[in-house]
């Protein structure tokens, strides 16, 4: 459904019902997930016997939360560290400690108390996107379930993800290749969410991160925790191509407003033509079948309208594949002053993906930026880094990240 094309008032209804969610109408929108299953069959959070206990949920997106918990692990025996994820029918399965059925997650309030009682057990909660870790529970109020478990002992923090906090009117000005003019997204219901995660975020006084870099242009006080892969996962054996053969490129537009995939499709399809690329377009892959198809590939593109970069452009550098994309001076410089090592994405936007991609089939060996692409992932995305972040400035840092709520 394109609300663009709704008439005001239906848009403001189905804003209002979204925003009410204990009201008569909300309640029996909530039905729509269905019956949740029998009670006590959803498993809540357990941890091991440690003394720091850290919980990062409710959403995975891309496995983070997971991989993020993983690397607190590795890094710290004081630490045991889980994860939990909504489990959202028809999305991407990633791997979670407890997956939520969706039923369950809202409809299920014998759960959402479990939950929120085994939350109580850790020391740290991490919570994702500003969703509700407990569903409905307390009105279905991120800050309502927070100040919970703060009132049982618990230190809160936030991680914001992407769209949750990125203000479209902000991105629009700063970007003239902004997702948030494609006419597929609603940018008005867009905007009042950022807006009002960015409020929860800033007056929490809580410590704050973001898993992408360009997102510290709307949180200028949050932490950059860099996303983590799974290096040895990615580093699978690779057939290298032949001087006489196309480039072999890849794009998966997961959401092709966000990729751009339609601002660059004629140049790749002309570029194949003529024969300079051998295109591949991904639509719908099972995660675990990435790698393998990564392996095939010389140069994958990644996102042209967002002027970051994310996982899929990690798992690919990982991988040993050039990847192509669209990141903005201002972020690149951030993270060369926070890491110390030059992104090795290369640079391209719509109006020269075609001259970029013809010059890379012309070189004779692309070693060197495959080379420098794996050694970011290790020094960056391995989880060490990302680990150190979340506990130097909230899991070990303690009262003194607090900051003062806004006023």
């Amino acid at each position: 459904m394109n609300r663009n094309r709704l008439p005001r008032w239906l848009n403001a209804l189905i804003d209002r019902i979204a925003d009410a969610p204990t009201s008569p109408i909300g309640r029996l929108a909530a039905r729509q997930y269905g019956a949740p299953p029998p009670t006590g069959s959803v498993a809540a959070t357990t941890f091991d016997d440690r003394p720091i206990r850290v919980l990062i949920t409710p959403v995975n997106y891309s496995g983070q939360a997971r991989a993020w918990a993983r690397a607190l692990q590795a890094g710290d025996p004081r630490i045991s560290a889980r994860n939990t994820a909504i489990d959202v029918v028809g999305g991407f399965a990633f791997d979670a400690d407890v997956i939520v059925p969706l039923s369950t997650y809202h409809n299920d309030a014998e759960w959402q108390r479990r939950e929120f009682d085994a939350a109580a057990t850790a020391t740290h909660v991490l919570i994702e996107a500003e969703e509700p870790p407990f569903g409905r529970l307390l009105g279905r109020s991120v800050a309502a379930q927070a100040a919970a478990l703060e009132e049982r002992g618990v230190s809160v923090a936030y991680m914001a993800h992407g769209t949750d906090v990125r203000l479209p009117s902000r991105h629009r000005r700063d970007n003239p290749w902004s997702l948030y003019d494609d006419e597929s997204l609603y940018v008005p219901r867009i905007e009042t969410l950022a807006a009002r995660n960015i409020a929860l975020i800033e007056n929490s006084g809580r410590p704050h991160f973001v898993s992408t870099p360009d997102l510290l242009l709307d949180l200028p006080r949050a932490r950059w925790c860099p996303v983590v892969v799974d290096v040895d996962r990615w580093a699978a054996p690779r057939a290298e191509r032949a001087s006489d053969r196309p480039l072999r490129v890849v794009h998966a537009p997961s959401v092709s407003a966000v990729k751009g995939t339609t601002l660059i499709l004629p140049a790749l399809e002309r570029l194949d033509a003529e024969g300079v690329i051998s295109l591949e377009l991904v639509r719908g892959v099972p995660s675990a079948q990435m790698p393998a198809i990564f392996a095939g590939a010389d140069v994958v593109i990644d996102q042209m309208r967002i002027g970051s970069y994310g996982v899929a452009a990690v798992e690919a550098m990982a991988s040993g594949c050039v990847v192509v994309g669209h990141v903005a001076e201002g972020v690149r410089d951030l993270i060369t002053r926070q890491t110390g090592e030059r992104l090795p994405i290369v640079e391209a936007t719509a109006d020269i993906i075609e001259v970029v991609l013809r010059d890379l089939a012309a070189r004779p060996d692309l070693s060197e930026l495959r080379d420098d692409g794996r050694r970011f992932v290790e020094h960056v995305h391995d989880g060490t880094l990302s680990a150190r972040v979340l506990s130097e400035h909230w899991i070990d840092g303690g009262d003194e990240e607090r900051e003062a709520p806004h006023r």
